[in-house]
């Protein structure tokens, strides 16, 4: 396990600069932009503790390359977002594939296909419920959001219905949270447009955290 936490360590140190300037060039659209060293020093950092995660929580199997590529992918979904209110498709329709096909690969060689129908069913449900959400209130959540639904419901069915359920109700509370922080410091008002991708991925990752391992099986 040490050995994979090294390594997860050394990937986080050659690619988070580099999923910085990725980061920064999809919201500034443009190709010659640059992140500081502390938003360099920053995207590392959250991807070093996402990989790390990724290893503590599945070891070494073909499971953790799709944990593992979502982090790459959260990382740079959440500047984005934060940065443009966007969450581009080139970042969000090639983590759903390798994600994918990555939990297809365990399936096909560990025998866990039950984890894998879930996850696709979640994923399913995810987007659908999005989807009528967005249709429903197109101001409150886009479509960028419903997409990102989909795909954190493939990786949080994989655990479990359970920590499916609870990474939304803990992205909502995150941004009921964040929300009333910004409107308490006048930073926000009641019409100001937030981006609602971070505290979805904050969730998800805290659903993780609490109850992949949970011997409740959430």
């Amino acid at each position: 396990m040490q050995l994979l936490f090294g390594a997860a360590l050394l990937v986080a140190l050659a690619l988070g600069p580099w999923l910085a300037r990725v980061a920064e060039r999809l919201a500034t659209r443009e190709d010659t932009a640059r992140p500081g060293p502390l938003r360099t020093a920053l995207t590392t950092v959250a991807f070093a503790g996402l990989l790390a995660g990724a290893v503590e929580l599945t070891g070494a199997r073909p499971a953790t390359a799709a944990l593992a590529w979502a982090a790459g992918a959260a990382v740079v979904l959440g500047a984005v977002d934060l940065a443009s209110h966007r969450l581009p498709d080139r970042v969000t329709y090639p983590a759903a594939g390798v994600c994918g096909a990555a939990l297809l690969v365990d399936a096909a060689v560990l025998g866990s296909w039950p984890d894998l129908v879930r996850a696709l069913a979640a994923a399913t449900a995810a987007f659908a419920v999005g989807y009528g959400a967005a249709a429903i209130s197109p101001d409150a959540l886009g479509f960028g959001d419903v997409k990102l639904l989909g795909l954190l419901g493939l990786i949080l069915g994989w655990f479990g219905w359970g920590v499916l359920l609870a990474g939304v109700f803990l992205g909502l509370l995150t941004g009921a949270a964040v929300s009333l922080a910004l409107l308490a410091t006048r930073r926000a008002g009641w019409r100001t447009a937030l981006p609602f991708g971070p505290p979805l991925m904050v969730g998800a990752v805290l659903a993780l955290a609490l109850g992949a391992t949970s011997p409740l099986g959430w």
